[in-house]
C-alpha cells in the first residue's frame, strides 16, 4: 500500500477572454483550454494518482463546471468552488450543492480585493463559518499586504479549517523575505491553517528563475507549518507561464524535499492533501 499522491492546485478551463479578463497580454500561453485530458499525462508523468481542482472565476457557473469535470474524469479528487459569502441567501445556495460530495471546499480572489481588510468582513465571515458548518475547507488566496488581516480572520474562526494557496506569494523575484516572512509565520501559528506550496514559479522572474531562488520560502514553509500542513500544488496551467512544463515545477519541490523523510515527502504529495479535503481514497495499492 501507498499513500495517493495528490496535486493539491490546479484549474481548468473553457478559455473565453470575457470570462477569464486575468489571462491579459502577457499570458497569451494559456490563453486556450485546459482540460483533465491535458492534464492527465502530466500527472502520470509526474507519478501523481489525481488533482484537486480550484476555482477561476468567481461565479457558481465554475463550481458546476469543475464538479461536472469531477464527475466524468476520475483523476480530479476534488473541486474547491466558489460562492458569494457574502449572499444574503447563502444557505439557499449551499442547499443546492449538499449533495456534491467531490466540493470539498471553496475559494475567493482576496488577493483582488481593493479593501485590505475585505476578511474581516463581518457578512464574509459569517459566510465561512457557515460553510465550516457544512464541513468545508476555506481557500485563502491573498497577497503579503493583507497577512494581517488575514492572521485576525484566522483567530476569529478556531474551527474552520483554512488551505492558505502559494504561500501568500511572497515576491520570490525581489528575492524579498521582509514584506511577508513575520506575518507568514503568524499565521502558521493557527494549527487550523494549512499551506499550499505552489504557485512559486509565477512569482519568480518568468523562465529565469533557478531551483535555489526558492529554497529560503520553502524552508521558511516547513519551518513554519511543519511536514504534516504543507502540501504540493502545481498550479497548473498557470505555472506554464513561468515554467517550460508541468514536471519542471513537480521537480523544484521534488529536489527541494530530499532532505525530508519519506513519510514527509508522501505527506506533502498527497497526504495531506487526501486528509485535509476528506478524500476517502486516501490509499492505493
Amino acid at each position: 500500500m501507498r499513500h495517493v499522491r495528490i496535486d493539491a492546485h490546479q484549474h481548468f478551463w473553457r478559455y473565453n477572454a470575457e470570462q477569464y479578463p486575468w489571462i491579459d497580454a502577457r499570458m497569451q500561453r494559456i490563453a486556450r483550454d485546459f482540460l483533465p485530458d491535458d492534464l492527465a499525462p502530466e500527472l502520470e508523468a509526474s507519478g501523481f494518482d489525481g488533482a484537486i481542482a480550484v476555482q477561476a472565476r468567481g461565479t457558481l457557473d465554475e463550481t458546476r463546471f469543475l464538479l461536472e469535470l469531477a464527475k466524468a474524469h476520475p483523476i480530479v479528487r476534488g473541486v474547491v468552488g466558489w460562492m458569494d459569502l457574502c449572499a444574503p441567501d447563502l444557505d439557499q445556495v449551499l442547499e443546492q450543492f449538499a449533495g456534491e460530495k467531490l466540493l470539498k471546499g471553496l475559494r475567493h480572489v482576496v488577493q483582488d480585493e481593493p479593501d485590505e481588510r475585505f476578511l474581516l468582513r463581518p457578512d464574509f465571515q459569517r459566510g465561512v463559518q457557515r460553510i465550516g458548518e457544512m464541513g468545508l475547507v476555506y481557500d485563502v488566496l491573498i497577497y503579503p499586504r493583507q497577512l494581517d488581516a488575514a492572521v485576525s480572520f484566522t483567530a476569529a474562526l478556531p474551527d474552520q479549517p483554512f488551505v492558505l494557496d502559494h504561500l501568500a506569494k511572497p515576491r520570490i523575484g525581489e528575492g524579498s523575505v521582509d514584506d511577508w516572512l513575520p506575518g507568514f509565520r503568524a499565521l502558521a501559528q493557527f494549527e487550523n491553517v494549512a499551506c499550499k506550496v505552489s504557485g512559486l514559479v509565477t512569482e519568480a522572474k518568468w523562465n529565469a528563475w533557478q531551483p535555489d531562488d526558492f529554497t529560503r520560502y520553502l524552508d521558511a514553509a516547513l519551518e513554519a507549518f511543519g511536514p504534516d500542513r504543507l502540501l504540493f500544488g502545481s498550479d497548473w496551467p498557470v505555472c506554464l507561464l513561468a515554467a517550460d512544463h508541468y514536471a519542471a515545477v513537480h521537480q523544484l519541490v521534488a529536489g527541494w524535499a530530499e532532505q525530508l523523510s519519506d513519510d514527509e515527502r508522501a505527506k506533502l504529495f498527497g497526504g495531506n492533501a487526501a486528509r485535509i479535503y476528506r478524500i476517502a481514497d486516501a490509499t492505493s495499492g
